[in-house]
């Protein structure tokens, strides 16, 4: 009977690993994922060359460190969805101490590359950004201390998983790294929703949010200078935002065509932060649509594929990844087009990033292994062993 309500079949005996793991994973999520990784190669072609010029390198430089990283990705995201869910809970509780670790550090050992942020280790060849990595990692200890906390005699998961989230907020905050903290914060309300908590507690935390942004604002001159640039009427046509709302603009329906695009020649990030105006113009809109639509149906399935779920970790932690992935595409083309203010956060797979691609890499390997299809539980079963 469960196998005809939840579509999933037990495991043959004996069945390989990888016709089982093909035969249970999604696959039109992973079809998502590569085509957004082509879309990112396929804009660094265009985006990442007049950058390359400007710094003395060969005109695919950007483009190759892209594919060489995304596909380090690709194998992270593989090897992490072949896992069982107590494996998954175990690497993530792992990955997240070695993240918060290299994030007490940054202080003392990191350099912000002239943006103002002390938000990276330079390792010489390349850079490295705990923050990217320390968001799954948090999720999955979060879901864990929240699904505890649900059992008879459990520990005080929510309390605990809330100190955990304030101390993290704190150590971004200090970078300052306000992008990434609100994501932290908003993923939190997530888990923190689905586990069950009131709605009244929901608007203390809320209005406790309100107050912390009004004091940033008044304490920080990198919040109050963006806050401002966003609430202004006119955007400055020389600014980042202003160089990027002209390209949307100038893009239209079909856009200007395949590398006659402007913006690339006047945005510093065009191939990171802002890639989706390159893509606007390039493009036109019919591509961003297509950009949205690969990431609504990532969050979308996974989200149904959840609810059947019967394990509150499972549930808890893949309800947390598949919200912080599609909020992080939403942040990040939401100041592109000038709903929200600057936060200098990447487009997951499509932008140019190593720590970005790998660490989004992770994370959707750790929602594939959540979603898999797999035998459920009766929920009568579940409800007795708990009553024992």
């Amino acid at each position: 009977m469960t196998e005809m309500v939840y579509r999933s079949a037990p495991a043959q005996a004996g069945e390989p690993v990888l016709p089982r793991w093909w035969r249970t994973i999604d696959r039109w999520t992973m079809a998502c994922i590569l085509i957004l990784f082509a879309v990112g190669l396929l804009l660094g072609l265009a985006a990442s060359p007049p950058l390359a010029a400007r710094n003395g390198l060969a005109p695919f430089h950007y483009v190759e460190r892209q594919a060489a990283f995304g596909g380090l990705a690709m194998i992270a995201m593989v090897a992490m969805s072949m896992l069982s869910p107590r494996a998954v809970r175990r690497l993530g509780v792992l990955g997240f101490g070695a993240a918060f670790v290299a994030l007490a550090l940054l202080p003392g050992f990191g350099t912000d590359f002239g943006k103002g942020a002390v938000r990276w280790f330079s390792l010489g060849f390349t850079s490295f950004q705990p923050s990217e990595f320390l968001k799954p990692g948090f999720i999955i200890i979060s879901a864990w201390l929240m699904a505890a906390g649900q059992e008879i005699d459990g520990p005080p998961g929510r309390l605990w998983s809330f100190g955990l989230m304030v101390l993290i907020l704190g150590m971004l905050v200090m970078q300052p790294d306000f992008g990434q903290a609100a994501l932290i914060l908003f993923t939190w309300g997530v888990l923190y929703f689905v586990a069950g908590a009131p709605m009244t507690l929901l608007l203390v935390i809320a209005g406790l949010v309100a107050f912390g942004g009004t004091l940033a604002y008044e304490s920080s001159e990198h919040f109050a200078r963006r806050i401002d640039g966003f609430l202004a009427a006119d955007v400055d046509p020389r600014t980042q935002i202003g160089y990027a709302t002209n390209a949307i603009q100038e893009g239209g329906f079909f856009g200007v065509g395949v590398g006659e695009g402007e913006v690339k020649w006047s945005l510093p990030d065009a191939h990171t932060d802002f890639i989706i105006a390159v893509a606007a113009e390039e493009y036109g809109l019919v591509l961003v649509l297509v950009i949205l639509a690969l990431y609504a149906t990532i969050v979308v399935r996974s989200l149904f594929r959840l609810i059947r779920e019967r394990d509150p970790f499972t549930r808890l932690a893949g309800t947390g990844l598949a919200c912080a992935f599609g909020v992080q595409a939403m942040i990040n083309m939401g100041v592109a087009v000038r709903l929200l203010p600057a936060k200098g956060m990447t487009l997951p797979f499509v932008s140019y990033g190593g720590s970005s691609i790998i660490a989004a890499g992770i994370a959707v390997g750790m929602l594939l292994a959540l979603t898999r299809s797999r035998p459920q539980g009766e929920i009568g079963d579940i409800l007795i062993r708990r009553g024992r």
